[in-house]
């Protein structure tokens, strides 16, 4: 089977998974039932939505062994597709007009990012100093975007975890092509890398967490914004990968670009009622994430 279409066939799978783990997040971020860290960890659903996370990883993972940076991520768009109507159809609702035209735009514009991304597989791969360097940069960066506490801060948690997540699959495609490699596996780098993968995997999953409070898709769409705009530019600065199609494919870059941003802001402006999510009685009233009352640093990573 041709590498490109299997990378294609693995996206739509992790894609898939990753909807359903960001929809069972959402649904936990706006109960009461994990108030604390303790009790996140102690809550089954909780770790049903990290399993389903995990899963959509691995897929993830295999995905960035066969295609490049600037195919793969662009893709995470797919999560949007089937999250916001699997969300309203968990919360007993229609999905909002305003909703179908944001995760269209989103989607189409992230579209017409594949045209000039799609390349050949991966070969070159991130040194320990690189992968250091962009862990480094990408946490401060975080540290920056979540540092600030208020009730709406809930896009900066998730363009946290866009980042994170990009920063990840990077990290994540070193250790795939790298390890593949004979007698490469259990060296320095790739072990040192493959560590980095786990802190910010699940950092960014704590991140989403937090970021899914006030709701799932703005913050599902900034996420999957963040994530290839991130991705793309390690892709290009750091693993030589270019866009296709010369000055025609920037221009289609630029346009998709656009088209995903009017998509976010149209998601934004989406206030879905939110005891449409907690069902009936007392439990309705919209309450804070565990993410967000939990101890633990939220300072991640699906694909």
């Amino acid at each position: 089977m041709n590498a490109t279409v299997l990378a294609l066939l693995l996206c739509v799978a992790s894609a898939a998974t990753y909807a359903a783990g960001a929809v069972a997040q959402e649904r936990l971020a706006r109960t009461s039932s994990a108030r604390t860290a303790s009790a996140l960890f102690g809550n089954s659903a909780w770790w049903w939505s990290a399993g389903l996370n995990a899963g959509a990883a691995l897929l993830h993972a295999a995905a960035l062994r066969y295609g490049p940076l600037t195919l793969v991520q662009p893709l995470g768009a797919l999560t949007l597709v089937a999250a916001v109507p699997l969300g309203a159809h968990g919360a007993g609702r229609r999905v909002a007009t305003t909703e179908w035209r944001g995760t269209l735009a989103t989607v189409v514009g992230l579209g017409l990012l594949l045209i000039p991304a799609s390349g050949p597989a991966p070969d070159d791969t991130l040194t320990l100093a690189e992968a250091l360097a962009v862990s480094g940069a990408t946490a401060a960066a975080i540290l920056l975007l979540t540092a600030r506490k208020d009730p709406r801060s809930g896009l900066r948690h998730a363009t946290a975890s866009g980042l994170a997540s990009a920063v990840a699959s990077a990290l994540t495609q070193t250790v795939a092509v790298a390890g593949g490699r004979g007698g490469a596996l259990l060296s320095v780098r790739v072990v040192g890398v493959a560590l980095l993968v786990v802190v910010f995997a699940v950092g960014g999953m704590l991140l989403s967490q937090r970021a899914y409070r006030g709701g799932l898709g703005a913050p599902l769409a900034v996420v999957n914004l963040a994530n290839p705009l991130a991705a793309a530019a390690i892709g290009m600065i750091l693993l030589g990968e270019r866009l296709q199609g010369g000055a025609l494919g920037i221009l289609l870059a630029v346009t998709g670009a656009l088209a995903a941003t009017r998509g976010v802001l149209l998601l934004t402006r989406t206030a879905p009622d939110a005891t449409a999510h907690a069902g009936p009685g007392p439990a309705a009233a919209p309450v804070r994430s565990a993410a967000a009352e939990s101890p633990v640093p939220v300072r991640h990573v699906a694909a």
